[in-house]
């Protein structure tokens, strides 16, 4: 069996969404699974609309993803001599041919067309063959290149993901490869490209389909071999319609700034139209070891916002501490933390890791282990009351020689709860909002443990008060 060699050939024209995200993932998990290569295309011929800032945040977002590609990123700008290469062979060839119909004339042909109710398209009046006698090139007219596409027959494939498609010859015009300013068309790029770039396995969106028969026909043509075509469903939004910034179609580096992990977002994306048995979380690893095309569902995924945030929870939960805290670091920064003066960042997000969805939450959470606040009034009124108040003077002076581990901190907060006839809770929830100036944190006698006695003490005496 040949290398398996598969592509993401996105335009730099905008970010990366997680609709291409999700086909660079399957292409890439493809590639990976059969021990293949993975090449990363970039069709830069839209000049107007490609930017450097938008090449940019492609690449940012497959490192992000840590998407690794065997070859590229590829230009297509930068191969413009191969593709002018590949038009003059065919025009030799007699496998292309100069078209002189202005944009006028195709705009007035195709109006007329539909007023009959018949299908918009090129009549093929610059076709060699239907040349009239006499037929001159309009002078000052610069020729658009198209490719001379079978009459007869018709088109058909295996698609992995759709099945089997069947396409007439007679429902495709000649299909324009290359512009009067030179500058090649999608599907001509693609084709030449895929071609030199040995590519395989084609894994693309389904809105692609409509081109894969007239490329089909320019590789017959050129004599190339077919790659297999898997076209993956759409991705709407939970309401079932086209994916929008509503929904979750903005740059997957949004997601990254949001305190979403890599591996969750790879977990998700791969979740969105593929699965293998009941497997809700796996990682990276796994989906290499797993991945077929034969599991894509050909029913469009749905975008749920909420699943996202689970998945990424459930990582969270299962990372290393070391690796999550060096993934919280960034966040905690962003808060504004001095980490030098605080506990370690593993230490905290080992802690802070069951009650948060994204590392935006757990470096939120964890404000008061770097950050000296002062107790709402409120908050305080609403929790410390006489009674507590003395408990809470006795602990103080107790946390000056007990030893600072989490058991030994636990048991001298029963203690003062029990000389003063409470219950702990009654003592550890004033105790939670004067030391750390909300009612809702994991145990406290481990947040104590990781906060320093010296820091505990401080919060607790300026919120007693003389």
């Amino acid at each position: 069996m040949a290398v398996v060699r598969t592509r993401f050939a996105p335009s730099p024209t905008g970010f990366l969404h997680l609709g291409g995200a999700r086909t660079a993932l399957f292409a890439w998990a493809y590639a990976r699974h059969h021990s293949g290569q993975f090449i990363l295309r970039v069709e830069d011929t839209d000049v107007e609309r490609s930017t450097p800032a938008a090449v940019q945040a492609i690449l940012d977002a497959m490192a992000w993803l840590g998407l690794d590609y065997d070859e590229g990123p590829y230009y297509q700008m930068q191969r413009m001599q191969r593709y002018r290469s590949v038009l003059d062979d065919m025009l030799e060839r007699g496998l292309a041919y100069r078209c002189y119909m202005t944009p006028q004339e195709l705009d007035a042909l195709r109006a007329e067309q539909m007023a009959r109710g018949e299908k918009p398209r090129y009549d093929g009046r610059w076709r060699p063959e239907n040349l009239r006698p006499g037929q001159k090139r309009p002078a000052g007219v610069a020729p658009v290149f198209r490719f001379k596409n079978p009459t007869s027959g018709s088109v058909a494939w295996d698609d992995q993901v759709k099945g089997r498609i069947e396409i007439s010859n007679a429902e495709l015009d000649d299909l324009v490869i290359v512009r009067a300013d030179g500058t090649p068309t999608y599907n001509f790029g693609v084709v030449v490209d895929d071609l030199d770039m040995r590519i395989t396995h084609v894994i693309r969106g389904d809105d692609h389909v409509n081109n894969t028969p007239r490329q089909i026909n320019l590789i017959r043509a050129l004599g190339g071999e077919l790659p297999m075509y898997a076209h993956v469903p759409t991705v709407l939004g939970d309401d079932g319609h086209k994916l929008s910034k509503r929904h979750g179609a903005v740059s997957v580096m949004h997601y990254a700034d949001a305190g979403f992990l890599p591996e969750a977002m790879i977990n998700f994306l791969a979740r969105l139209g593929w699965g293998h048995g009941d497997d809700e979380v796996f990682t990276r690893e796994q989906l290499v070891a797993w991945f077929d095309i034969e599991h894509i569902n050909p029913a469009p995924a749905r975008f749920d916002g909420d699943k996202l945030r689970w998945v990424n929870h459930e990582h969270l939960k299962r990372m290393p501490a070391d690796a999550l805290g060096a993934a919280l670091a960034p966040f905690l920064e962003r808060e504004a933390a001095d980490l030098a003066t605080g506990p370690p960042p593993a230490a905290v997000a080992d802690l802070l890791r069951e009650r948060a969805s994204t590392l935006v939450e757990m470096a939120a959470s964890a404000r008061y282990f770097y950050h000296e606040e002062p107790v709402a009034e409120a908050l305080k009124a609403q929790h410390l009351n006489d009674q507590n108040r003395a408990a809470l003077q006795d602990l103080y002076r107790e946390l000056v020689t007990v030893s600072w581990q989490r058991e030994a901190i636990a048991a001298a907060i029963k203690s003062a709860a029990a000389r003063h006839g409470l219950k702990p809770p009654q003592v550890m929830m004033p105790l939670r909002v004067l030391v750390a100036g909300t009612p809702t944190t994991p145990a406290i006698d481990a947040v104590l443990a990781l906060l320093g006695r010296d820091r505990t003490r401080a919060r607790l005496a300026a919120g007693l008060g003389p």
